[in-house]
């Protein structure tokens, strides 16, 4: 282990480059969905298969919608101006944001964003204009020629009341992030959290991000997260280590790869994009398995010293971009535990299944759990995403002409029309289909999960969902949405073969055991960047297991919450 990090670090310190990596949280979700608009409407080339994104990545996407908003068209010796007056402003307001990453550049091509922008980075002090203390984003920002850095505070507070009672949510943190060099990124990320209710436990379905609870008096608890990071890139890749959530396969309302929904988790990240048309990704991770290994747990006086079996994840995903718009990717990955990191699984472009079955003389019992990854994402026709995710856990051709019979599979399929028919709109329309015993596994310490929580679908396995939602950006920074949601879960079926099924014959939510129709009205205005008001009403009617929910949220629910926070 210890040799792994030196190699790591070493590679970190050593690699030349001119370019620095610092991811955005996901939970950020204005700048995510801009950046989706613009992709929809053709002004910007994005892959959408892998999240979070870098903020210099961020930043030369709003660059790149600039030049392609202002270039000149031959036809008619006019700029293109493809971005109305409320997209137009987005830009510059979130440019105000990423102008640490984006500052040199525009320099180089617009001196009037220029001159904005060097003179917002410096107006709380013209006497020091490499610094400033400023509102927007709130905090203390620095940049020279050799060293950028930003500190940034995060406070929040959320109130929600329904038929059951009111329940509360707060928290306060701070985040820092910088670059040293043309080739160096650090981050880190802090936030403490504090609520009367549990609103995210491992069981719940919600696509709400779980946490490691610490239970306090009259249920409430108290739960906090590290995330951060060290990273070294090039124009052409990046390698790190960072402990973060990931988000793998296109989607709206939940990824059904990697849903980022566990607590971030660490991991040696590499991302390689040495031409347009090819991009990789890979990470090996240190999971959290919460299986206990008795051999090493003992007694220390009368504490009893409890330490958890070792469970790691490897995993890769390739994207081709043939043409413009349209990224088809594969990739697959491996859970594996019990043993020290194996470093065969360092290396990133293997196909893991093989190499696991060839190394345990293909006994099951002694092998991993391993899964296949497929995404399409088509941007080909100008407003409208179409996409389609596939996670395959165990799959037989034969399958395929039994009806009585099914492979272990979670499918995403859906579209999103962006500015049409009417501006400043946009539907969404997601459907996902997950198969019984698709995330489980028969060894405990090999599931695909961490800290307890699923890896894929909030919905886990058995489950299906359709998800509709329209939305609308009457202002700069305002958006209302309605959405419906109608989920629903079968039996949870224990994943041993003689449970009464077959185990590829295990009924279709023969049983439902818990779903959900919901209605949502929500409204949101991010006055300043990574600071936003907002208020949702919610109709939802929650039936069957009380497992799966907080007793807050089950049965017949009008919902109203409403919330603020500063910093991610």
């Amino acid at each position: 282990m210890r040799k792994i990090v030196i190699s790591v670090i070493f590679i970190v310190y050593c690699l030349p480059g001119y370019s620095q990596v610092v991811y955005e949280d996901i939970t950020n979700v204005g700048i995510y969905e801009f950046l989706d608009e613009l992709a929809n409407l053709k002004l910007i080339t994005l892959n959408s298969t892998i999240k979070p994104y870098s903020r210099t990545y961020i930043a030369g996407k709003l660059y790149e919608a600039m030049t392609t908003d202002e270039q000149v068209n031959p036809k008619t010796g006019k700029p293109n101006h493809l971005l109305n007056k409320r997209q137009k402003k987005e830009l510059d307001f979130y440019l105000q944001d990423y102008q640490l990453e984006a500052s040199s550049r525009v320099t180089r091509h617009s001196s009037r964003l220029a001159d904005e922008y060097e003179y917002k980075l410096s107006f709380l002090l013209k006497s020091q204009p490499d610094m400033v203390v400023a509102l927007n984003p709130v905090g203390f920002h620095y940049k020279d020629s050799l060293f950028t850095f930003s500190l940034r505070p995060i406070l929040g507070v959320q109130w929600m009341a329904n038929e059951n009672g009111t329940e509360y949510h707060r928290w306060w943190g701070g985040s820092m992030f910088g670059y040293i060099g043309k080739n160096f990124g650090f981050y880190a990320n802090l936030r403490d959290n504090n609520a009367s209710v549990a609103m995210a436990r491992q069981e719940y379905f919600t696509p709400q991000q779980g946490a490691v609870y610490k239970d306090m008096e009259n249920g409430a608890v108290d739960f906090s997260e590290m995330r951060g990071g060290i990273v070294a890139s090039v124009s052409w890749g990046s390698i790190g280590i960072v402990n973060e959530r990931m988000v793998w396969g296109d989607n709206y309302h939940g990824a059904n790869i990697l849903s980022g929904r566990a607590p971030a988790f660490p991991f040696i990240q590499l991302h390689l994009n040495p031409v347009k048309w090819f991009d990789f990704n890979y990470m090996h991770g240190w999971l959290n398995s919460s299986v206990i290994d008795s051999s090493r747990s003992y007694y220390s006086g009368d504490v009893y010293r409890m330490v958890f079996r070792n469970k790691y994840i490897a995993a890769n995903m390739f994207t081709f971009i043939p043409w413009r718009g349209l990224n088809l990717s594969f990739g697959n990955s491996i859970i594996y535990s019990d043993i020290g990191v194996n470093p065969i699984y360092l290396i990133p472009f293997l196909f893991f299944n093989s190499v696991d079955a060839t190394k345990n003389d293909y006994t099951s019992d002694a092998g991993s759990n391993s899964q296949l990854f497929f995404n399409l994402s088509s941007r080909q026709i100008r407003h409208l995403h179409l996409f389609l995710s596939l996670y395959i856990d165990e799959w037989k051709t034969s399958r395929l002409m039994n009806q009585d019979q099914h492979n272990f599979t979670s499918l995403k399929a859906g579209i999103a029309l962006s500015d049409f028919p009417l501006r400043n709109t946009s539907f969404v329309a997601e459907y996902t289909r997950t198969q019984p015993m698709t995330y489980a596994h028969y060894i405990p310490a090999t599931t695909f999960a961490s800290s307890g929580y699923v890896l894929g679908s909030y919905l886990r396995e058995n489950s299906q969902e359709i998800y509709l939602a329209l939305s609308w950006h009457p202002l700069r920074g305002v958006l209302i949405n309605t959405s419906y949601t109608i989920a629903q879960h079968g039996d949870d079926v224990p994943y041993v073969y003689n449970s009464g099924y077959a185990v590829d014959q295990v009924p279709f939510i023969k049983n439902k055991t818990w779903q959900n129709h919901s209605f949502e009205l929500s409204a949101r205005y991010e006055f300043v960047n990574n600071g936003y008001f907002y208020i949702r009403y919610s109709n939802s009617n929650r039936e069957g297991d009380v497992r799966y929910q907080p007793l807050f949220m089950h049965g017949k629910t009008n919902t109203l919450l409403a919330g603020v926070n500063i910093g991610f």
